[in-house]
């Protein structure tokens, strides 16, 4: 009876951890994009002259309540350097330069003329904003060493990550597409940095629990985490942007067809 006790225990964490990844960390794309300036009915369907040549811009976001840390300069870059690769293997987008101004900040409502400053400055007609946000959780645990036979006090952070993306077009004055990622991973560190034969380990949730990441010191432990749980969002991130661009080319198509 006990055991049947602890298993519906178990299921009723993972269900409720499940939901809470959809949720947390909440969307930040509100605190940049004013809302007369979101998405258009036509997304990308509307511009003639595809691939789209765009800036890229990728704003950390630490500001909401909870926020986990920035990620640091060298991984931040890598992660740029990648979704400038990836969007264009997404949509028809071409990112042809990569900008990192400081003076984007995340306000109430937003702020259009910030990017509108950005495109006259830099003269682009077309800007591709990525807003990181991510947030984490520490709690005890009881880690379990080889075979199950010895077990290891330690701690369990999990890290939940969010990736949002929106094109916007700076003539019209809106957005033509917008999506976004979302990942989850968790570390699991002993209380004691001597047992490192089996940990710290990242590893995927909730889809993949068995795929284990290998944090290459102790101490940089939580900043695997936090890539590993970026990777994932912007896995999804894509996934996304490729649906709504073959969605958006099935109703073109559609329209087009006589009856």
């Amino acid at each position: 009876m006990r055991r049947i006790v602890h298993g519906v225990g178990l299921l009723l964490i993972v269900v409720w951890m499940t939901a809470c990844a959809d949720v947390v960390p909440p969307a930040r794309i509100e605190a940049y994009l004013t809302p007369e300036h979101r998405v258009g009915a036509d997304g990308l369907i509307g511009i003639e002259k595809r691939p789209v040549k765009a800036g890229l811009l990728v704003v950390s976001d630490t500001a909401a309540a909870g926020a986990a840390p920035n990620l640091p300069d060298e991984a931040f870059v890598r992660m740029t350097e990648r979704l400038q690769q990836d969007l264009g293997r997404a949509i028809p987008l071409t990112i042809t330069e990569v900008l990192t101004p400081d003076t984007i900040k995340p306000k109430p409502n937003g702020d259009w003329t910030e990017f509108e400053g950005l495109g006259r400055q830099r003269g682009f007609d077309y800007l591709a904003v990525v807003v990181l946000s991510s947030t984490e959780q520490e709690y005890p645990v009881t880690l379990y060493l080889g075979d199950y036979n010895a077990a290891e006090p330690g701690f369990r952070r999990d890290n939940w990550s969010l990736m949002e993306f929106a094109l916007l077009d700076l003539k019209r004055g809106r957005a033509v597409i917008e999506a976004d990622g979302r990942g989850w991973a968790t570390l699991d560190s002993p209380t004691a940095p001597a047992i490192n034969q089996w940990y710290p380990v990242v590893y995927l949730r909730p889809q993949d629990p068995e795929r284990h990441f290998w944090p290459p010191t102790f101490e940089g432990a939580p900043l695997t985490l936090r890539v590993v749980s970026f990777d994932q969002a912007e896995n999804r991130l894509k996934l996304k942007l490729r649906k709504i661009w073959t969605n958006q080319l099935e109703s073109a198509l559609s329209a087009k067809k006589p009856y």
